[in-house]
């Protein structure tokens, strides 16, 4: 499978730092990270995934992990709301205090990367596109003084509770339209405006997943969202050529599945806890390939922009950045 020869080319290539050609006008840094969910590391690297290897033949991918440390304190459920929320603040349950998807009493102490990039420069310019409203309302807590207060500027999402335009059904059709729905406007809205912190989260794998477990429908239906990430990628390959723009792009998922049947999750087997990152990144240093945990993408992506964090919100952190300077 395609996917399986880019890792291992990545791993040896990635042994070492890759270096950016630093010559040339400066462009300016921009993130998109992208959560499609529930999709274990071995269903996405034995499925024909094109934009997916696309992205990762620029950077690289690797298999990640969540769900903190088995028997420590960290130790997190491999849940949806839990893992966003791990990507968001680069902390484990124990700090941003989300355990399950009810979402009821997140500590906003440990700062999303929304909040970090509009506190280190108002003028940036966030948008979140997804299938869940809660994402935003709770999570990142948009709007809330406890969370930051207002941090983005644009928001496309909500649409679960529209079930005139979407009507719902035992089956999650509406889920899947809804992704089309998301996607097709995360593309649109970056090809134009070009917002520099971005995050898309898509639902329908989890949904399939739970559906019917692992096989052909599962294989489909991660096709099906590989053509949505394809959209948002293309969006990024029309910015870069029309501007003078850095995109980093990363692609992961917020948990895997149980070995038996894959319908659920939520515990610490191997399988459940173990994910995958698919970014564009030139600039991976040797953490990349060191079984890296979803903790690290904020990191990451704060290095991307050049963010100062405050030294108190980021000794906090406990993921570390998997580009530039290890």
């Amino acid at each position: 499978m395609y996917r399986n020869l880019i890792s291992l080319l990545m791993a040896g290539l990635l042994a070492f730092p890759v270096l950016a050609d630093d010559s040339g006008p400066i462009k300016k840094p921009k993130v998109v990270f992208l959560i499609i969910d529930g999709i274990p590391a071995d269903v996405i690297e034995n499925t024909e995934t094109p934009a997916i290897d696309d992205i990762a033949t620029m950077g690289g991918y690797v298999r990640s992990y969540v769900g903190g440390e088995v028997g420590g304190p960290s130790e997190s459920p491999t849940v949806s709301a839990v893992g966003y929320n791990h990507l968001l603040t680069g902390t484990w349950s124990n700090k941003h205090n989300v355990w399950t998807n009810k979402i009821k009493d997140p500590n906003y102490a440990y700062w999303d990367i929304f909040r970090m990039a509009k506190t280190y420069d108002p003028t940036l310019q966030t948008a979140v596109f997804s299938t869940w409203l809660d994402n935003r309302t709770k999570l990142i807590g948009d709007g809330l003084d406890a969370a930051g207060g207002k941090k983005i500027d644009y928001a496309f999402d909500g649409f679960e509770h529209d079930e005139e335009q979407f009507p719902h059904g035992i089956t999650s059709n509406y889920i899947r339209d809804i992704d089309d729905w998301v996607s097709n406007e995360a593309a649109r809205y970056i090809r134009e405006n070009g917002p520099d912190v971005s995050w898309v989260y898509l639902q329908h794998t989890d949904d399939i997943a739970h559906f019917y477990g692992d096989g052909k429908k599962m294989t489909s239906a991660v096709k099906l969202m590989d053509e949505r990430v394809g959209k948002v990628w293309g969006a990024v390959l029309d910015r870069q050529k029309s501007h003078q723009e850095d995109w980093l792009v990363i692609v992961t998922t917020d948990h895997g599945r149980d070995s038996k049947s894959g319908r659920s999750h939520g515990g610490q087997s191997k399988r459940e806890r173990t994910t995958w990152i698919s970014t564009n990144s030139t600039k991976l240093n040797g953490r990349f390939q060191q079984n890296p945990a979803i903790v690290d993408i904020l990191p990451s992506i704060a290095t991307h922009l050049g963010l100062e964090i405050p030294p108190e919100i980021e000794r906090e952190l406990d993921g570390q950045s998997f580009i530039g300077n290890p």
